[in-house]
């Protein structure tokens, strides 16, 4: 008797609207009322998500439509949560995978389809937004079956099935100008095309823990597809992990299944369905979870190695802990970012690191951003380090991580976009002009070289250009990366930033903050405008005099303060530099405050070893 589930993974590349079609299956599937209030983007219910419009944590909602539940994992688009797809895609049967109908398949559509290839999964592919302006649903389907044989595509899976969508219209087509009025298609394909789960059906329990939660009651929860067997709540199993002998019996206290976008709590789950249990602390992604004595460890899932790392301090500037944080202490800052690492496959903690420090690898930029501003969010403070490439020493050479980019842009930026790139060490590979007015590029650049990128790249084509990119392995170091070609203002003593000293100021350079700000010596308050650092007294005031004139305040116009990001803020860093993080400020400053010290450091550093 076949199951009657099917577990299916949304793939795409970021911002091709794979969380606003789930939207679109779930209003068909009848999970909200017709006068029910729903949020768009249900899936994206982290509020970092909501702010940012991307998914960041892969999620598991179900439907029912007929005989089947349908068990459905959104999964992340952007590159820099490209373990959340590898991830997933162990617990899935198949694939949905979504892309754009004008943009067609973009660098993350390469990387979540070969993934899924290499996982045995067969695709069904939406070409979706054919309802917007420009769509060219018949140039994308061609542009991803070529990208099908650029992965070594049988000839059979180039038949791939597939529809034309909309997730803002509610619809699934089988031509781009058919009349279908409602997402019946796509319901009938994922129940005829998605196999059902590869599983054992009998024999003693085995699960390969997939999806990490925590609750204030329960304490650690943990769960993925059941591989084979059934549980129930009472059973003793055994934890094991690949690498490790030590195995760790356990009860289950708890168990529950998806049932459309919360969890249901079950007394027994059998073999195919995604659950989550409780009953153990300490678990971890690739843990296998089995009945006693059965089973060995499953190998662990393989994810793209990290990138980046950062380094973590805690907050010691003379504003530390005044604006509202409080967790300030390297203890806890280490503890929240080793909770961070249990649950996250490519978020790693070095265990070299010192003791008043935490260093951090990633896959990105992005990534560390979110956990930053996840973390200030909390009540944290803390200060952050400049992002720093992991290289690798190949045969007594040095090797860093490169990215394919692949950018589409308004034709008139176009210049602009290469001199920055090779700027950035970048290398052009492929050049093309698209119908709409827009050109294509195409970059092989180290991961250096984009660090910081991104903002600038926005500004130079007026927010209009889309940017995608994903990690093309190791090779040679393409040689020293211009960061910034600014240096720094930095405060001379402890004070509030006078309007006085702010008319000052901005005639050497760009400010950061507006007048009446907190400052403390060492810290920078601006961009100097030459490619050297200058300390400015920000805190002086004008001394009275008995000389007046009418007009010689009222006319004095001060420049606008330039407003960071935080992914900005990390990007402007210099090495000698750190971003001090609250709840409430962004603050640069220099990593050794004291003005003396630190000629005496740039002195030693400018010494031949």
């Amino acid at each position: 008797m076949a199951s009657p589930i099917r577990n299916i993974g949304i793939i795409a590349h970021v911002d091709h609207g794979k969380t606003t079609l789930v939207d679109a299956i779930f209003k068909q599937a009848g999970l909200f009322r017709e006068n029910q209030h729903m949020a768009d983007r249900v899936m994206d219910s982290n509020e970092l998500e909501r702010e940012k419009g991307i998914t960041i944590l892969s999620k598991v909602a179900s439907c029912r439509y007929k005989d089947l539940k349908i068990n459905i994992v959104d999964t992340p688009g952007h590159a820099d949560f490209g373990g959340e797809v590898e991830r997933v895609l162990s617990m899935v049967d198949g694939v949905l995978l979504i892309v754009d109908a004008q943009e067609g398949p973009m660098p993350q559509t390469r990387f979540v389809l070969k993934k899924a290839f290499e996982n045995g999964l067969k695709p069904i592919v939406c070409i979706n937004k054919i309802d917007r302006e420009h769509a060219r649903p018949l140039w994308a389907y061609d542009k991803t079956i070529d990208l099908f044989i650029d992965l070594g595509a049988s000839e059979e899976d180039l038949f791939f099935p597939h529809l034309y969508t909309s997730g803002s219209g509610g619809f699934a087509r089988v031509s781009p100008d058919g009349g279908e009025k409602d997402m019946r298609e796509l319901f009938e394909m994922i129940a005829n095309a998605v196999p059902p789960p590869r599983v054992e059906a009998e024999g003693p329990f085995l699960l390969q823990v997939n999806n990490l939660d925590y609750s204030d009651y329960l304490g650690r929860m943990f769960g993925g597809k059941v591989l084979r067997g059934e549980v129930k709540v009472g059973d003793r199993l055994e934890l094991s992990r690949d690498g490790a002998d030590k195995k760790t019996g356990f009860n289950v206290t708890k168990l529950w299944v998806y049932e459309g976008l919360a969890l249901r709590e079950v007394e027994s789950v059998k073999a195919g369905e995604i659950a989550m249990l409780a009953g153990l602390d300490g678990v971890l992604i690739s843990d296998t979870i089995a009945h006693p004595d059965t089973t060995a460890p499953l190998a662990a899932i393989k994810v793209e190695p990290s990138t980046l790392s950062m380094s973590f301090y805690a907050n010691n500037s003379p504003l530390a802990g005044k604006d509202g944080g409080k967790f300030l202490t390297i203890h806890k800052i280490r503890d929240r970012i080793e909770k961070e690492e249990a649950v996250s496959v490519s978020v790693k903690v070095d265990s070299d690191s010192s003791s008043d420090s935490v260093k951090v690898k990633a896959r990105g930029e992005l990534q560390l951003a979110i956990l930053i501003e996840t973390m200030r969010r909390e009540g944290y403070e803390m200060q952050i380090s400049r992002p720093q490439v992991i290289f690798q020493r190949v045969d007594g050479e040095v090797h860093e991580p490169y990215e394919t980019v692949t950018l589409e842009l308004p034709t008139d930026a176009v210049g602009d976009v290469m001199e920055e790139l090779a700027r950035r060490r970048g290398d052009l590979k492929d050049m093309a002009s698209q119908e709409n007015g827009t050109t294509r590029l195409e970059y092989s650049i180290p991961t250096r070289g984009l660090i910081g990128f991104r903002s600038a790249y926005l500004t130079m084509t007026r927010g209009l250009g889309i940017l995608g990119s994903i990690f093309d392995g190791y090779g040679p170091y393409k040689g020293e990366v211009v960061n910034r070609t600014t240096g720094s203002l930095i405060v001379k003593d402890p004070g509030k930033l006078t309007r006085y000293a702010y008319e000052d100021i901005q005639e050497r350079g760009s400010l950061f903050y507006p007048v009446g700000t907190d400052v403390y010596g060492g810290m920078i308050v601006g961009a100097c405008s030459r490619d050297e650092d200058m300390v400015v007294n920000a805190t002086k005031e004008k001394h009275a005099t008995n000389m007046r004139s009418a007009t010689s305040d009222a006319t004095s116009v001060l420049d606008s303060h330039r407003e960071f990001s935080l992914e900005q803020a990390l990007s402007w860093l210099r090495d000698d530099e750190l971003l001090e993080v609250t709840p409430k400020q962004l603050r640069f400053r220099k990593k050794i405050l004291d003005h003396s010290e630190r000629r005496v450091a740039e002195r030693r550093s400018e010494l031949p070893v």
